[in-house]
């Protein structure tokens, strides 16, 4: 039982410190959405059906403000749930199957 415990830790823990990499892998960067990047491409892709621009409260507008300011609280609580779910998951999975 310990041992799910520290891995739903880690996994939680692992989730919030790997945020910011992937967030800076797929174009959302401190200084702005990389060119030719996903990002771009979702920019891109929001903007058209936004009629040119990029609604607030967006799913491209949310990560860009996570890929520049880095993630709030409430956004790390929630990528260590989903880590921890994630992890947790897995593991009884993994238990499951020979």
């Amino acid at each position: 039982m310990v041992w799910k415990v520290v891995a739903a830790a880690a996994g939680a823990a692992g989730a919030v410190a790997a945020a910011p990499v992937v967030l800076g892998a797929v174009g959302f960067t401190s200084t702005g959405i990389a060119a030719g990047s996903t990002a771009a491409g979702m920019m891109s892709t929001a903007a058209v059906a936004n009629g040119g621009a990029v609604a607030a409260g967006s799913l491209v507008a949310v990560l860009q403000s996570a890929g520049a300011a880095g993630l709030s609280v409430v956004a790390k609580v929630a990528v260590g749930t989903a880590g921890a779910a994630l992890t947790s998951i897995f593991s009884f999975w993994k238990k499951k199957v020979p």
